[in-house]
C-alpha cells in the first residue's frame, strides 16, 4: 500500500503508512509458448459463459486495488467498489489464492479487476495467484495499481492523485532503537548492507535480503500523467479545513491535483514529523537524490516484485505496469499537534475528510487510463504508449 494511507475496515481508517515498493528496474519480458487453456472453475452467479472456457480469458488491463470495506457494491465504497459499479465490471470470477473471494470482469473491454487484500503479503499472494491462473494469458496485459495512500505535506495535499515513477522499499532496513541512536545520525535507519544511515558508496539496489527500488516505465508513467493531469479532483469544506491547519507547508494548502511523485512502501503504519523526515531521506538516498517522496503505502513493493519475478518466466511484462496513489490523509500532524494526538483522532474517526474523495479520485483518474488502453487495444497491444519519450 502505499503511503501513510488510511485503512477502512469497519469504516475506520488507520493512520499514515510508511509504505513503499522496492527493487531493481523490471526485467524485459521473456519469450514463452502460449499458455495452454484449462477448464475454468465452477460457474458462479453472473460468471462467464461456458463457451469461454475453451480458451484463455482475454485481459487487456488488470486493475489492482487492495481493499473493500463491506460489500463489493451498494454500500460505502473502498478502493474496489467504484470500478465494479462505474466502469462497470458486471461479471464475476472466482479468485482462488487471494484474500478476496472474487474478481470482476468487463468482457467487452476485457478489463479485469481484483482486490488483493491489505499489506504486501496479501498483494504478493494475490498477484502470484492471478498470474499463474491458467484461465488467463497476461503476457500483453497492462497492470494499474490504483489505491489510496498517505501524503507528505511537503509535496502536496489530501485528495491529490499521484503517478509514481519509482517505488522505494521502506520496510527493508536495519533499525537502531531511538534511545540508542548516535548523536550524529539523522535517524536510526541504515541499509541492511551497511552500518550507517549515509553508507557510502550506496549499497546495490539488489541484495540477498531483497530489492530497494523499482523504476516503473518512465515513458508509460509520463503518458498516464499527461493524459490525466488536467482532471479536476473532488474537494470539500472538510478537506479545506484539514489542509488549512498545515501552516508553513505551502504544498499542503493547495487544492488537490494530479501529480507525479515517488511512493515509499512498507507494512508498518508510521506517523509523525520525524518519521516523515526519515522517509524523505530514505527516498533521496536510494534514488541517488533523483527521487521525491510523495506518498506512502503498503503493497506497492510486493506488486512490483511479483511482476518482476513472474516476468522471468515470460508470464507478464512489468514495463506495462503503473502505480497510482490518491492521498486520503497526511503522514504527519499539523503544527501544534503531536503524532500521538493525530493517531487518537484517527482512531475516533476524525481527520478523514479526504477518504471518500481519495477513493473517488483513484477511480476518476485511473479509469481514464484504463479505458484509453482497453478501447484502443489495436494501438496499445504491441506498442506501449510513451515508448518514444
Amino acid at each position: 500500500m502505499m503511503t501513510p494511507r488510511i485503512r477502512m475496515p469497519r469504516l475506520l481508517a488507520l493512520s499514515a503508512l510508511a509504505l513503499a515498493g522496492s527493487a531493481l528496474a523490471p526485467p524485459a519480458i521473456a519469450q514463452s509458448q502460449p499458455i495452454q487453456s484449462q477448464p475454468a472453475p465452477p460457474r458462479t452467479a453472473q460468471s462467464l459463459p461456458s463457451e469461454t472456457r475453451s480458451a484463455p480469458i482475454k485481459v487487456r488491463v488488470v486493475v489492482v486495488t487492495t481493499f473493500e470495506i463491506g460489500k463489493d457494491t451498494g454500500d460505502t465504497p473502498g478502493e474496489y467498489q467504484n470500478w465494479i459499479e462505474k466502469f462497470p465490471l458486471s461479471q464475476t470470477l472466482p479468485a482462488p489464492g487471494t484474500d478476496h473471494d472474487v474478481m470482476h470482469y468487463n468482457p467487452e473491454l476485457q478489463v479485469l479487476a481484483i482486490a488483493s487484500g491489505e499489506g504486501p503479503q496479501h498483494m504478493a499472494s494475490a498477484m502470484t495467484a492471478l498470474i499463474l491462473d491458467p484461465r488467463f494469458d497476461l503476457r500483453h496485459s497492462y497492470f494499474v495499481l490504483a489505491g489510496i495512500a498517505g501524503i507528505d505535506p511537503n509535496f502536496s495535499t489530501i485528495g491529490s492523485a499521484v503517478w509514481a515513477p519509482r517505488v522505494i522499499n521502506g520496510g527493508l532496513a536495519h533499525l537502531v532503537d531511538p534511545r540508542e541512536i548516535p548523536k550524529d545520525w539523522p535517524d536510526g535507519f541504515t541499509p541492511v548492507q551497511g552500518s550507517r544511515p549515509d553508507q557510502s558508496p550506496r549499497p546495490p539496489l539488489h541484495s540477498l535480503s531483497g530489492d530497494m527500488v523499482y523504476t516503473l516505465n518512465p515513458g508509460l508513467t509520463r503518458w498516464a500523467f499527461d493524459l490525466t493531469k488536467g482532471i479536476p479532483l473532488p474537494d470539500s469544506d472538510g478537506m479545506k479545513q484539514s489542509r488549512a491547519r498545515y501552516r508553513g507547508y505551502a504544498p499542503a494548502q493547495k487544492p488537490p491535483s494530479v501529480m507525479m511523485g515517488d511512493t515509499i512502501s512498507g507494512e508498518t503504519f508510521w506517523v509523525g514529523k520525524l518519521m516523515n523526515r526519515w522517509a524523505e531521506r530514505w527516498v533521496r538516498y536510494w534514488t541517488d537524490n533523483q527521487g521525491t517522496m510523495a506518498t506512502t503505502a503498503e503493497e506497492d513493493i510486493a506488486f512490483c516484485q511479483a511482476l518482476a519475478l513472474q516476468a522471468k518466466a515470460g508470464r507478464v511484462d512489468p514495463q506495462r505496469a503503473l502505480v497510482l496513489r490518491t492521498s486520503s490523509n497526511f503522514d504527519m500532524p499539523p503544527p501544534g499537534q503531536s503524532a500521538a494526538q493525530l493517531l487518537a483522532d484517527e482512531a475516533n474517526e476524525k481527520g478523514y475528510s479526504a477518504f471518500i474523495p481519495s477513493v473517488n479520485a483513484a477511480y476518476q483518474v485511473g479509469s481514464v487510463v484504463v479505458r484509453e488502453l482497453a478501447t484502443h487495444w489495436d494501438r496499445y497491444e504491441t506498442a506501449i504508449p510513451g515508448a518514444a519519450r
